[in-house]
């Protein structure tokens, strides 16, 4: 089974423009739709839907909106309530793909309800095999939350504790590599993320070179994490683990929404990595489920029929033994 954690879940209302967004004007809208999101919600819908054993877990009380959605749509999650309503965001997307998000901050959480939300996780990681850590922390919740679970994982659990994945960015992301131990077995950035963590280039520079963005992946392997799963956006994705680093294309599709397309990517690889498949292979995936959400109209969340791995190009950047390419500006610690 693989677990999914949302720290700061939402109503995402997505509306659908029939032309370029005009500010401080009026529009009307193409379609519009609401469903239960938040980054690891959107990991449980697409591993559901490719029939992957998967649990969400979120705070939230029984009768909030996101909470009720997750069970209208199927998804086996455990709600921990809180007394508070969740967040609602709202998406705007226009004709030629260009998406504008509005994020509420969220619930403030305070500490016997983040002690809660981590027993809840400790229980559920226990019969996992992946536990996946994904988005923004709520306020209340300190920057080093994922660093510490993680620690708490592996001191708890042992043998028992199951590979764990974190897409995340700004402090949550940065506190990560600030403590040794509380490290992921793979962290899903995008070319910002990346950038920001590395510190050796520039996000355009790390999406118009994919040897660029794998140097700036091995470093962050070397400091510990197994596997880099960075997103170039229309470019691809590279993957890196210490055994090489692979870049994986796909043919050029017609964006029309960017949301959820890295949650996509994620659950691309994880679907991969659950059925034995080779890294490569696992990145083919990614890319795959990352394409199909670009596509998709609104937030909706790719299913496996809807994805075509088949036209997904892998190429092998370096092997092992090649040192990757260096940069002659110094590392972010």
């Amino acid at each position: 089974m693989i677990t999914t954690f949302t720290a700061n879940p939402s109503l995402d209302r997505t509306i659908e423009l029939g032309s370029t967004l005009v500010r401080g004007g009026v529009q009307r809208a193409l379609a519009a739709g609401a469903q239960a999101a938040g980054k690891g919600v959107n990991v449980t819908r697409a591993l559901v839907a490719a029939g992957v054993p998967t649990l969400a877990v979120l705070p939230g009380d029984p009768t909030d909106p996101v909470v009720v959605g997750l069970g209208v749509d199927g998804l086996p999650h455990r709600a921990m309530p809180i007394g508070q309503p969740l967040r609602s965001n709202v998406t705007l997307t226009e004709p030629d793909g260009t998406t504008t998000k509005v994020n509420e901050p969220g619930p403030t959480l305070d500490d016997a309800e983040q002690q809660l939300i981590s027993s809840a996780l400790l229980r559920a990681a226990a019969d996992s095999s992946w536990l996946v850590l994904a988005g923004s922390l709520p306020p209340g919740v300190p920057p080093f939350f994922y660093a510490e679970m993680i620690t708490r994982l592996h001191a708890e659990l042992g043998e028992r504790c199951p590979l764990v994945a974190v897409d995340t960015s700004d402090a949550p992301l940065a506190a990560l590599f600030d403590a040794p131990t509380g490290l992921p077995d793979l962290i899903k950035p995008n070319a910002e993320e990346l950038a920001g963590l590395a510190g050796t280039a520039s996000e355009a520079e790390l999406e118009a070179s994919p040897e660029l963005a794998a140097a700036a992946a091995r470093r962050l392997v070397d400091r510990g994490t197994a596997a880099v799963l960075a997103t170039l956006g229309a470019r691809g994705a590279v993957l890196v683990t210490a055994e090489g680093a692979w870049l994986a294309t796909h043919p050029p599709v017609r964006a029309r929404s960017t949301v959820g397309a890295g949650d996509s990517s994620l659950a691309g690889y994880l679907i991969a990595h659950d059925r034995g498949a080779t890294p490569p292979e696992c990145l083919r995936s990614a890319v795959a489920y990352g394409a199909a959400a670009a596509s998709l109209p609104g937030s909706l969340i790719p299913t496996p029929d809807q994805t075509a791995p088949e036209s997904v190009t892998v190429t092998p950047l370096l092997s092992a033994s090649q040192p990757l390419a260096s940069t002659t500006q110094t590392p972010k610690e």
